[in-house]
């Protein structure tokens, strides 16, 4: 029998929960970790999916310990053990990977959110993109002072580390049909128009049209 698990929903009033079984808690991690591995910027985080799918892991890994051994169904769950362990250190992979690639604009964007919304970093997360700020800064200071004249040794991360491209095009399946979704020409001669999304539908598109639906969560990356 599935042991549901419940998942507070940020999208709603503080303190909700979304109750969800284990199949529908993998498929939520699957979600987030192709979004987050297709994705140009990094996403919100969904620690609380991350958790929940370590609890879940935990379980699994105690019923099999009481199974009677020879059961056939074994090799099965330590295989989907396998693939849930696979998409999660993946996902976290993927994100460790963006923090440190774009860590200034990563810190500024946090530091500049608004007070209801949601946090791009863990707790985890923030810890290390900001250690790992410091000791980037350190080290240019030092390189400067021993290399550089003065007029040279300030540097400002902001201008020097690349912002994520957010105009690279990306492949989406609609989850929730979208109307009039507003599509910048390629080109100056070209004029701005929009395109309507049927559910099911798969789109290659520019990443920054469909960030706010990735976001809610109306398209998933593919």
């Amino acid at each position: 029998m599935e042991e549901e698990l419940a998942l507070s929903d940020q999208g709603s009033d503080a303190g909700s929960e979304e109750v969800l079984t284990p199949a529908e808690l993998i498929s939520k991690l699957e979600e987030a970790w192709l979004n987050e591995k297709f994705a140009p910027e990094l996403l919100e985080s969904k620690s609380e999916i991350v958790e929940c799918v370590m609890e879940q892991l935990n379980h699994m890994e105690q019923n099999l310990q009481r199974a009677r051994q020879g059961d056939l169904k074994i090799s099965f769950h330590h295989m989907e053990i396998e693939r849930i362990r696979f998409m999660l250190s993946s996902y976290l992979r993927s994100r460790l990977h963006k923090i440190e690639k774009f860590f200034p604009h990563v810190l500024e964007k946090e530091k500049s959110r608004g007070e209801d919304d949601p946090s791009l970093l863990s707790p985890e997360e923030f810890a290390f993109a900001k250690e790992y700020m410091t000791n980037t800064e350190t080290l240019l200071k030092s390189v400067a002072l021993r290399h550089m004249p003065p007029n040279l040794q300030t540097v400002e991360l902001l201008k020097c580390v690349p912002k994520p491209n957010l105009d690279s095009f990306v492949f989406l399946k609609v989850k929730k049909a979208q109307e009039s979704i507003l599509v910048e020409p390629e080109t100056d001669e070209q004029s701005e128009y929009t395109i309507d999304m049927a559910a099911g539908s798969q789109h290659l598109i520019r990443y920054r049209t469909i960030a706010p639906l990735v976001a809610s969560g109306a398209v998933n990356l593919i």
